[in-house]
């Protein structure tokens, strides 16, 4: 249940971040976008004005009367496309000569001056999805409804005609509206998608990883079961070598046993003194000196080296933990568990720790088994 409301707080995390970056980066994306929309009507409708406005131009100035050319202009552009954008010629009193829309020939141009005025300036296609998004709101509020506007004009040389290109603000509102659309389906699908395939991988990547910790605590486990049945080897040997002891203790003593030295010569000071195998707790070197440990505490030293003196010694009784150290089978109090695969261990009433390696582990546990 745990690990199931992990994932399900998970979901939630991953899914709230997307949303606010999402929120954040969407506005952005749908004005950039609309803005470049803007932008090529814009620069279309700028190219059409001019090019009728040099066309009038150059027909007045072949001598063809103003009224054939006004006449052509209307034959040219009438019932011509005005869903997105259409052009217009007015005169200097505002009243228009030419338009699709027969019906509007003669009728006084009307216009949002401030649309007009913003539009000759530098970042048009920005101002006017302002202005578009402003008449928009105001139009709601008085429940009107908005159709096309001038935003640009071009004049015609040496005459009383102006050229003037208009948009049709519904039909860009509405492109807007798709581009909106389109803009929240894709971030609709990719969010899922993103949540979604984030979601699996986490419960992918958690599950590898709680693979990998049970696998962990499985050899852990059989370590430990491995480390108990070590101790409790030593303890039988433990009990095994008392048992000995007594048993020789029992016996004459004038007869010898097989198993090696009883004593070895040691040095306390400039004292020559005889140490008991049996009170040897352990055996280490250091600077080249050797010195033997007993279970009381007391420290005496032999010129014998390690393996010399680790010769002499019962195997049975003693093993060679590393370079450094020979220790008693009844000197352990416990063994445990150390880095890679190595075992440490403790001293009865010593303050010292012996590693044995990872190599010398497997003989040390054949050694308790004996």
């Amino acid at each position: 249940m745990r690990k199931d409301k992990l994932y399900f707080l998970t979901f939630i995390s991953i899914s709230v971040i997307f949303l606010i970056i999402a929120s954040l980066s969407i506005k952005y994306f749908i004005k950039v976008s609309a803005n470049q929309l803007i932008e090529v009507q814009l620069e279309s409708s700028k190219r059409e004005a001019n090019e009728i406005s040099k066309l009038i131009n150059y027909q007045l100035a072949g001598g063809i009367d103003r009224n054939v050319v006004i006449n052509n202009i209307q034959n040219t552009i009438e019932n011509t496309h005005t869903e997105a954008s259409f052009i217009c010629v007015f005169n200097w009193s505002g009243k228009e000569v030419c338009n699709p829309d027969k019906t509007k020939v003669g009728q006084k141009v009307s216009s949002d001056q401030s649309l007009l005025n913003s539009l000759n300036e530098e970042n048009s296609s920005d101002k006017l999805y302002e202005l578009l998004t402003n008449i928009k709101n105001d139009n709601k509020e008085i429940g009107n409804s908005f159709n096309s506007e001038i935003v640009y004009i071009s004049p015609v040389k040496d005459s009383d005609l102006i050229v003037a290109a208009h948009v049709n603000l519904n039909e860009i509102s509405t492109q807007i509206k798709k581009l909106k659309t389109s803009f929240y389906t894709i971030f609709a699908i990719m969010g899922g998608l993103i949540i979604l395939s984030s979601f699996f991988a986490v419960r992918m990547i958690g599950s590898y990883y709680e693979k990998q910790l049970e696998e962990k605590n499985t050899n852990l486990e059989s370590e430990l079961v491995n480390l108990s049945k070590l101790n409790s080897d030593l303890v039988a040997y433990q009990r095994k070598i008392e048992e000995t002891d007594e048993d020789d203790s029992q016996e004459s003593p004038d007869i010898t046993l097989e198993t090696g030295k009883k004593r070895i010569l040691t040095y306390l000071r400039n004292e020559l003194i005889p140490t008991a195998i049996n009170e040897i707790s352990y055996i280490y070197t250091e600077n080249t000196i050797t010195y033997v440990i007993c279970f009381d505490g007391k420290k005496s030293t032999s010129n014998t080296s390690l393996d010399d003196m680790f010769s002499s010694l019962d195997a049975s009784l003693f093993f060679r933990a590393n370079r450094q150290f020979i220790i008693s089978i009844a000197a352990i109090e416990k063994i445990i568990k150390y880095g890679n695969s190595q075992l440490k261990i403790l001293i009865r009433d010593a303050d010292v720790e012996i590693v044995i390696s990872k190599n010398k582990a497997a003989e040390f546990r054949q050694w308790l088994s004996i």
